[in-house]
């Protein structure tokens, strides 16, 4: 049986930055840039810890632009 862990894929240009995903990880998975801007100006979230991603999906609820989707994958 393997361990399921999840994937988050982030429209970067949609997203606003209101941090509202970085507030309900509960691992500590994702977090807005620090040195990088979208074409609207607004830090994006990213992934910094892909592999404590354990794809709840709690950012992809809260996100109030749909900007994050969040896929559960499993290991071999």
């Amino acid at each position: 049986m393997g361990k399921i862990h999840g994937a988050v894929v982030v429209d970067t240009e949609r997203c606003k930055g209101c941090n509202l995903c970085v507030v309900a990880c509960p691992t500590n998975a994702i977090e807005l840039t620090q040195t990088e801007v979208n074409h609207k100006g607004y830090p994006f979230c990213h992934d910094v810890r892909p592999d404590a991603c354990i794809g709840c999906a709690s950012c992809a609820i809260v996100c109030p632009d749909a900007c994050i989707t969040v896929y559960k994958l499993k290991e071999e």
